[in-house]
């Protein structure tokens, strides 16, 4: 992708949240984000063949950095050199309350099934690396999906309760699933 294409996309993501942070995704159509990320239609189209693709991009773009492997000092966080799994959750977390505004207009319409979609394929490739031959008396796959589900819906619930730092909720998924701190 080149600069101009790169710079166009990221108006169209920019004009996407920031109208997530204000309706709701069913409520949102193509001709707004257009006009808010001022661009025609034919290069909306150019990039994006519909708003579930944009979607689709959106949490892409959002999970490869959230998930990525190489950790580093961000503005708001810094766990470059903690790689065990408390300080990738806690990483997550972060990012996840970095964009909480638009994260909360997703999860509440029926977008919210495919944003969790994504983010629980890219849990259970984190989670396997974990567990991968660690569990004896439980099935592993099992443990695998309670451990995914338990964590993909305490992202759900903390974005309803933002008091909580992303420390404390990462506190909260170390006490509830012990098998995360088997590093």
């Amino acid at each position: 992708m080149d600069r101009r294409q790169a710079k166009t996309r990221r108006a169209v993501f920019r004009a996407f949240t920031a109208l997530l942070e204000k309706k709701t995704y069913s409520s949102i159509t193509i001709q707004e984000i257009i006009d808010e990320a001022d661009i025609g239609r034919s290069t909306f189209y150019a990039h994006f063949d519909t708003k579930e693709d944009l979607l689709q991009a959106l949490c892409t773009e959002i999970f490869a950095h959230v998930f990525s492997e190489d950790l580093q000092k961000e503005k708001t966080h810094d766990f470059s050199v903690d790689h065990g799994m408390r300080g990738k959750v806690t990483h997550i977390l972060y990012h996840l309350k970095d964009d909480r505004r638009y994260i909360r207009g997703i999860l509440s319409s029926e977008s919210g099934e495919v944003f969790m979609r994504y983010f629980k394929a890219h849990l259970r490739r984190e989670f396997q690396l974990v567990l991968h031959g660690k569990t004896q008396d439980i099935p592993e796959d099992y443990l695998l999906n309670h451990m995914v589900c338990d964590f993909a819906e305490s992202v759900r619930w903390w974005m309803q309760h933002p008091e909580y730092s992303p420390e404390e909720l990462g506190g909260f998924i170390m006490a509830t699933t012990p098998d995360l701190d088997a590093d």
